[in-house]
């Protein structure tokens, strides 16, 4: 039976994989597009699907915008894949490289999912977060990026013994450095050739997480970290 799932940062990388994978097998989706454009880019891409069309770096319009929506009272899964990511040292990072992504990076996944919780509770569905090795360790030059995804894995930490009761599942997924475009833009900003055939194919991320979501409700996958193989 197909499922309804609501996913952020279908644009690109892993989200977008993921967006193809469900939508190839029958599922119906409910995309995040950060304006009018981007929606019509992914409406077309995708002429099933849903718009809620917000800007992620705002989590204040999250609440209008979701209010505004029209997309189905249940909601299988809630993927949280959007991400943004500077780099820098804390002595030299300004205010808004924190700023913008605490926003984009937690307060856009903990704001986005309050508003639609009624909607998983109603099918006993599931949250799942796309976090990062960062979220994880953090090193040098990663510090305000980390700080985000650190609190990432808080939310979901929390939110899982929040929402079992209602039979809710919470899934986070930790991986680690994959070839999508913010891997790009992450060597550009570390002044380093960029290879991806060194990196994780997003592909395989995608993989884990759909055995995340398809895994049968008599067991969660509450923490899954992906870690690139040997070659």
């Amino acid at each position: 039976m197909p499922q309804t799932h609501l996913l952020t940062g279908a644009g690109s990388g892993i989200g977008r994989l993921l967006a193809e994978r469900l939508a190839a097998r029958g599922d119906r989706l409910v995309l995040v597009a950060r304006d009018a454009a981007r929606a019509a880019e992914l409406t077309t891409d995708f002429p099933s699907a849903a718009p809620l069309i917000v800007d992620l770096a705002h989590p204040e319009r999250i609440a209008d915008a979701v209010a505004a929506a029209d997309f189905p009272e249940g909601l299988d899964s809630v993927v949280h894949a959007a991400g943004i990511v500077e780099l820098g040292d804390v002595a030299d990072l300004p205010l808004d490289a924190w700023t913008s992504q605490v926003a984009v990076n937690l307060v856009a996944p903990a704001e986005l999912t309050r508003l639609v919780l009624p909607r998983v509770r109603a099918v006993r569905g599931q949250v799942l977060f796309v976090n990062s090795g960062a979220g994880l360790t953090a090193h040098p030059q990663w510090a305000a990026y980390a700080a985000s995804k650190h609190g990432l894995k808080a939310l979901a930490d929390a939110l899982r013994g929040e929402e079992a009761p209602r039979g809710v599942r919470v899934t986070t997924v930790y991986p680690g450095r994959t070839a999508t475009p913010m891997q790009a833009k992450v060597h550009e900003q570390e002044g380093a050739a960029y290879h991806p055939e060194a990196f994780i194919d997003p592909a395989s991320v995608v993989t884990a997480i759909l055995t995340a979501l398809d895994l049968p409700r008599d067991a969660v996958i509450s923490d899954l970290t992906v870690r690139p193989g040997p070659r």
